[in-house]
């Protein structure tokens, strides 16, 4: 079942479910795909979390500005698609994603011939998708992502340090007493967030979206990451992909914030061994470039797809 409306650019917005799992995947694509697919690859969008749903990448739709499909879609147990709050922990796994992926490029058709973006939590996801197969993906995108937990354990702690006194010790007694859901925390932690996450404050409409879903339904976020961007205690807590990053054969964009939770060193291993890469940081922006600095982050990463976008063999 799919639904079609008008999106702000007067381009078509489609919106479907894929039923993956016993489940379903929400799905949302602005702009037309292409079946002949001589113009512009379509672009997969993978939101951050886990579990923060697609809302806050909403302004990448700015990329169909010439021609080509975007693609967002809720990753199982967040946002549109099916929740599943009584699962087993073990059941959020890295290899459930990847597969969901390759699942909705089948669905809508494009599984030979896309661009593959990823944002935070979607940008360890990226080349995990691209490692497992990298068959019909043309380029990938990195978007304020770690190459490994530990090392976004270390950035963050750094950054924490340099939080006032106040706000460090609200932190560390909250989570000392296992209170990281009250009021208290929660004030702290915005501290934080407003310096290295998202600087636009009060954050748009959209990413509070993201933000209050998370709080509706935690499941995915605690199951695979804790209670907050640094006090990471689920099931990725020891996540890397360093040792692998050489093998990604595709091009691949690395992209960051100057005041980025991702910090460089998170992101430089991408840049050190992947062998065709460049990389970019906006001056402005923290976690959310493309919140921050959207015309910006729509040149850079449009000039970026158009220069590898190839029409099907």
């Amino acid at each position: 079942m799919s639904s079609v409306e008008v999106g702000p650019q007067d381009l078509p917005v489609t919106t479907g479910t894929m039923p993956f799992r016993g489940h379903e995947t929400w799905y949302r694509v602005t702009g037309t795909i292409d079946p002949a697919g001589t113009g512009p690859a379509p672009l997969v969008v993978l939101h951050g979390g886990p579990g923060a749903a697609h809302d806050y990448t909403l302004a990448m739709t700015s990329l169909a500005g010439d021609g080509r499909a975007v693609v967002h879609y809720d990753q199982l147990g967040c946002g549109l698609s099916t929740h599943l709050p009584d699962a087993d922990p073990s059941f959020w796994t890295v290899e459930l994603f990847v597969a969901e992926l390759r699942a909705l490029v089948e669905h809508l058709g494009i599984a030979d011939r896309f661009h593959l973006l990823g944002q935070s939590w979607g940008g360890m996801l990226g080349p995990e998708v691209v490692l497992s197969d990298d068959a019909g993906i043309l380029s990938l995108s990195i978007c304020d992502s770690p190459a490994s937990m530990p090392l976004w354990l270390q950035a963050a702690n750094e950054l924490r340090d340099q939080l006032p006194a106040d706000v460090q010790a609200t932190l560390l007694a909250e989570e000392a007493a296992g209170t990281t859901d009250s009021e208290a925390y929660k004030a702290a932690e915005k501290v934080f967030y407003d310096r290295h996450v998202c600087r636009v404050v009060p954050n748009p409409p959209e990413v509070a979206a993201s933000f209050d879903q998370i709080d509706d339904d935690p499941t995915v976020y605690h199951a695979m990451n804790g209670p907050s961007e640094f006090h990471v205690v689920g099931s990725l807590k020891e996540w890397s992909v360093v040792d692998r990053v050489a093998d990604i054969r595709v091009p691949t964009l690395v992209v960051a914030g100057a005041y980025d939770e991702a910090r460089p060193i998170v992101w430089q291993p991408f840049v050190d061994a992947i062998p065709d890469v460049r990389s970019h940081v906006f001056g402005e922006s923290s976690h959310m470039p493309h919140v921050e600095e959207p015309e910006a982050f729509t040149e850079v990463v449009g000039s970026f797809l158009r220069e590898h976008d190839r029409p099907r063999p």
